[in-house]
């Protein structure tokens, strides 16, 4: 008699596990994030109100008459006082500030850009002797107070002969944005690539057509980003055209806003005031509102590459 072993089943699959979860782990950590993200979200509304509140407020106050800003300072104008504006433009002399403000920003910040720009590029992109000193000299510049140079930046540009002049308000200004500008700009430079430069030094390119021709174009976002920060810190300075500019037709927007507030102060006319006041941020806001993308893809182009 025969028998025939019966066929063996194969051996179950081994399944791994891993650790076990406990129950309700997962509705916990969305239960986390959702008071996180109520959280984060609650504080950035506050830090709008805070940050929008007196702006909105500031210009509902610019087309009020004065009795309606003391008698009902948070209600609406009841109607919209445009002389105010025209007042402070004309008789305040706010079209001359504005003016001046313009020559004297405008000029600084294609300077500051211009020559920011140019050493940037040496120092991220060429080595020599002395590379890092020079580079840390800028840096160090970011950290001087500015009060320590105020005399003796008064008597350099007196003996130069450019007190009380457009011109020499421009040359400090560069001098004065120069160390950030520089700063930012080179590591903003290191993170281009190199191929393309080089293959423009192949092609017969020169180093001023390569920079100005492929590198600067190429640097765009950071130019926008470093130029806004400027812009801004030159338009709001007051302490470098009070020392060094004390000639009343070449006041800048600053200091013809103290002037307007102690002059409208004394004759109560603070809806002119207002007016003014608004004159002042629209550049700032308008700059904002307009570059603010660029803005932000400069600051963040050095750590996506």
């Amino acid at each position: 008699m025969t028998t025939t072993d019966a066929p063996v089943p194969p051996p179950a699959p081994v399944v791994k596990t891993g650790p076990a979860v406990p129950p309700g782990s997962g509705a916990r950590r969305r239960s986390d994030g959702s008071v996180l993200n109520v959280f984060s979200h609650g504080v950035l509304v506050i830090w709008a109100v805070m940050v929008v509140l007196p702006l909105v407020w500031a210009v509902m106050t610019s087309f009020k008459d004065d009795s309606s800003i003391f008698g009902s300072p948070w209600a609406l104008p009841d109607r919209l006082h445009f002389d105010n504006w025209s007042r402070a433009w004309s008789q305040a002399h706010m079209s001359d500030y504005f003016l001046n403000t313009v020559l004297v920003v405008g000029g600084s910040l294609i300077g500051t850009l211009v020559l920011g720009s140019m050493a940037a590029y040496v120092l991220a992109r060429f080595d020599f002797p002395g590379n890092r000193f020079i580079y840390y000299l800028f840096v160090g510049g970011m950290s001087f107070p500015i009060m320590l140079a105020l005399v003796p930046l008064f008597y350099v540009v007196n003996n130069m002969g450019m007190l009380n002049t457009i011109h020499g308000l421009i040359l400090v200004y560069i001098a004065y944005s120069l160390p950030f500008t520089v700063f930012f700009l080179t590591a903003f430079f290191r993170t281009l690539p190199t191929s393309v430069a080089e293959a423009a030094f192949v092609d017969g390119a020169s180093h001023t057509r390569t920079f100005f021709q492929i590198m600067l174009p190429m640097a765009k976002p950071g130019l926008i980003s470093v130029g806004i920060f400027n812009f801004l810190g030159q338009w709001n300075q007051y302490m470098l055209p009070t020392v060094l500019n004390t000639d009343p037709d070449k006041k800048v927007l600053t200091q013809g806003l103290v002037q307007l507030a102690v002059s409208q102060g004394y004759k109560g006319d603070w809806s002119g005031l207002f007016a003014g006041l608004v004159m002042a941020m629209l550049p700032v806001l308008a700059a904002y509102i307009v570059f603010q993308r660029q803005v932000v893809a400069g600051l963040t182009a050095g750590a996506l590459k």
